[in-house]
């Protein structure tokens, strides 16, 4: 069964009909062809899917399209509108990207994460509950966890987030 959708995707409207079983990562990859999320583990434990959703990271192959009709998605191509954002330029300049497959999903992440902090969500390791988030080593890489990197690139990738963290 096909049903009408309306996603607003890295600032462009868009209106079609998907299959009601269709995940959020397909209907961007095959319907869309916005290909910055990638299909890795299609179970949730990668985090090569995620993308902002209505500005909070989310796992795209884990949910159906038509539970966000009108939903805004934003994808690391979409963070790059007017130059790379800061977490991608920090990722390049502390050697974050190796074959580069996670690297949408661990931007995207990021950014969701370093708004998390900033807004005073706390995390399982934050000790403070009450005060402002201190995004030390074991609190970046708390928040990341969900994001797998084959590569081993974890080293620059916390460099990068540590000095995003900082500004």
């Amino acid at each position: 069964m096909d049903m009408h959708l309306t996603l607003t995707v890295d600032g462009e409207e868009h209106s079609l009909d998907v299959d009601t079983r269709t995940t959020l990562l397909d209907t961007l990859r095959e319907h869309l062809g916005v290909t910055s999320p990638k299909k890795g583990c299609d179970h949730g434990q990668c985090g090569s899917c995620t993308v902002l959703l209505d500005g909070r990271r989310h796992l795209t192959c884990l949910s159906l399209a038509v539970a966000h009709e009108g939903a805004s998605v934003e994808t690391a191509s979409g963070l790059a509108t007017d130059g790379l954002h800061p977490v991608q330029q920090a990722f390049l300049e502390h050697d974050g990207y190796q074959c580069g497959y996670c690297t949408p999903g661990q931007v995207c992440s990021a950014v969701g994460m370093l708004r998390e902090a900033t807004e005073g969500h706390p995390s399982h390791v934050t000790a403070d509950l009450i005060g402002e988030v201190d995004l030390d080593d074991d609190e970046i890489r708390e928040r990341m966890s969900g994001n797998l990197c084959r590569c081993g690139a974890y080293v620059g990738i916390l460099d990068a987030l540590r000095e995003c963290a900082s500004q």
